[in-house]
């Protein structure tokens, strides 16, 4: 069921949850269940980002703090979080902007300020892309017309994407987060060779915030297609969302002061992503890897790049890109402060060769196969279930260690209790994908504690007892462990000799 805003009628497709679920796929849906939380660090990225970057405090508040019990059965604190039950009611009603405040004058704090900024609008550009049999893939039609938009072409409609009938695309323009939904319709048009195919996408400075539209987008590049060339919703739409910049007033959305994340990051463990995923996300993330998602969590937070093949659909592919990012996340203030920034790319194609090149730290997705012989580009290369990498320091992580099976077991277990209440208790606050972030967080945050535990000792040293303690295999993870001293610059630990390779 599809249900129309009434603050911009025609504008705001928004997605409700249906009583029935057919069997076929699921649609996007809005719904506080079916949502990620952010891939965390404690610091605004570098250089020419913004507002949103990965993160969101927006409508829906933090997510209610609570402890889940890690690994080894440990349980890591509840976050404190300053959100109210209006929060949560809030995410369903995304445009909603008006923030009741107490009569009096008081002054804004800069975090308030930051979330409010977060929950406008913030469409920078909106855009048709249309494949011709003579010319490729080509921009169409987009406002406003002295946007930068090059490239886009190939970023809203994947390579390969002729074999599919419907697809929709998360990807990166500069500074900026796209969303495109595309859809390839049969014609009887020997000129369009039998089919017409287009992409309705917009631009934003979060990809937070961009599944407020996909519903939008998807109806939209279905009248492109009916009705070529009639643009009057999509101007509508743009002139509704288009983006009040920062008081800066140089037209550049900047990245957000350190201390302003600071305060938004300490409201709950992980701060809460709006990116529309299909039900149960996660589960299907971990069910394609298996326990290989064990070295997928090793390699992301050593900060590598990471590049995912895969043919198109690319919709399913990006969710990937987001889960890759959610092993990453740590809590601990200060920790990784001085390490790359784990970034997703989503989808990326040759075009993106040149920003690649530039990446320390990465995760990505493509559909095209000459990625492979780039070895430059990427330090792992994911090709369907299959994890490689040419590196011969990283070769060894690959190999799965005892405590990695230990704690995939461990999760699949939780999974199943989890499962198991729903089922019989009726219990419809937890979910699989608060269960999956949760416990690599507190993994990572057990691993991280530890070590900062050990450094302010008066004799640092790494034993077997204080690996264990961290839930790592002394020898099976020991390469493992002295890469992440490196990174993390724990340049004053010592490592026993006892953490020798078995």
């Amino acid at each position: 069921m599809v249900e129309r805003s009434d603050r911009a009628p025609l504008l705001d497709w928004e997605e409700v949850p249906s009583a029935e679920k057919p069997g076929g796929a699921t649609p996007p849906a809005a719904h506080p269940k079916d949502r990620l939380s952010s891939p965390s660090n404690s610091r605004a990225s570098p250089g020419c980002s913004a507002p949103g970057f990965g993160w969101s405090s927006g409508p829906g508040g933090p997510t209610p703090s609570r402890s889940v019990s890690n690994a080894d059965g440990c349980s890591a604190p509840p976050a404190t979080s300053n959100s109210t039950p209006a929060a949560t009611d809030e995410a369903l009603c995304p445009d909603s902007e008006e923030h009741p405040s107490d009569s009096g004058s008081r002054e804004v704090s800069l975090e308030d300020r930051m979330v409010k900024w977060e929950e406008k609008d913030q469409i920078v550009s909106v855009f048709v892309v249309t494949f011709n049999t003579r010319s490729g893939n080509m921009l169409e039609w987009c406002l406003p017309k002295d946007m930068d938009l090059e490239g886009v072409e190939f970023k809203a409609i994947a390579s390969g994407s002729h074999r599919v009938t419907t697809d929709f695309i998360y990807f990166r323009k500069g500074c900026y987060f796209g969303l495109a939904c595309f859809a390839n319709m049969p014609v009887e048009s020997t000129v369009e060779r039998g089919a017409r195919m287009k992409s309705v996408g917009i631009l934003s400075p979060s990809y937070t915030l961009l599944y407020r539209y996909m519903s939008f987008l998807e109806h939209q590049v279905r009248l492109q297609l009916q009705s070529p060339g009639h643009y009057s919703p999509l101007e509508a739409f743009y002139e509704d969302k288009r983006a009040l910049l920062p008081p800066s007033g140089d037209g550049v959305v900047t990245a957000c002061p350190a201390n302003a994340w600071g305060a938004a990051i300490n409201h709950s463990m992980h701060p809460e992503m709006k990116i529309t995923h299909p039900a149960g996300c996660m589960s299907q993330f971990i069910r394609f890897f298996g326990e290989h998602i064990m070295v997928l969590w090793k390699l992301a937070l050593l900060r590598r790049r990471i590049l995912i093949f895969s043919p198109p659909p690319v919709g399913v592919v990006c969710y990937r890109v987001y889960c890759c990012c959610c092993l990453a996340n740590i809590s601990i203030p200060g920790i990784g402060v001085a390490v790359p920034e784990f970034r997703p790319f989503f989808y990326v194609n040759v075009a993106d060769i040149s920003a690649l090149e530039n990446e320390l730290s990465y995760v990505a997705c493509t559909t095209e196969k000459i990625f492979e012989e780039k070895k430059d580009l990427y330090d792992v290369y994911v090709d369907n279930q299959n994890v490689k990498t040419c590196r011969d320091g990283l070769k060894p992580l690959l190999r799965l260690s005892t405590a990695d099976r230990d704690k995939y077991r461990k999760l699949t277990e939780q999974r199943q209790m989890l499962l198991y209440s729903q089922e019989e208790n009726g219990d419809c606050v937890s979910s699989e994908e608060d269960l999956f972030i949760l416990f690599f967080l507190e993994q990572n945050n057990r691993i991280f504690q530890t070590l900062s535990e050990v450094a302010a000792s008066p004799d640092p040293t790494l034993t077997q007892e204080s690996v264990r303690a961290m839930g790592l295999d002394p020898h099976g993870d020991r390469l493992f462990l002295l890469h992440l001293l490196e990174i993390y610059g724990y340049d004053t630990l010592l490592v026993s000799e006892q953490l020798c390779c078995s």
